[in-house]
């Protein structure tokens, strides 16, 4: 499944660095979770709305590799545009 990803709270920002933070962002999620991107999202999804102790331990391992993922695709998103505390990526499915 395909997912989206936009680069949100970053005021000023020209459209053409936006577009190459997103590319950058999505290529580092590409390069660390592959074809498992989907199922790990959707592991941390479940786990921020019924909780990590109702989860079995693989959807747990899933779980866990969003965030460690998401920080190391973030960073690379931001690398040479400096960062703002309230800027995000917004990722979602489909």
């Amino acid at each position: 499944m395909a997912y989206t990803a936009k680069l949100r709270e970053f005021p000023g920002l020209p459209a053409d660095l936006i577009a190459a933070a997103e590319k950058r962002f999505c290529a580092t999620l590409d390069k660390d979770l592959g074809d498992s991107l989907e199922l790990v999202l959707k592991a941390y999804s479940s786990a921020a709305e019924s909780g990590a102790d109702e989860m079995s331990a693989d959807e747990h391992a899933l779980a866990s590799a969003w965030p460690k993922a998401y920080e190391k695709a973030k960073m690379a998103g931001f690398h040479d545009l400096g960062g703002s505390d309230e800027a995000y990526f917004e990722v979602r499915l489909g």
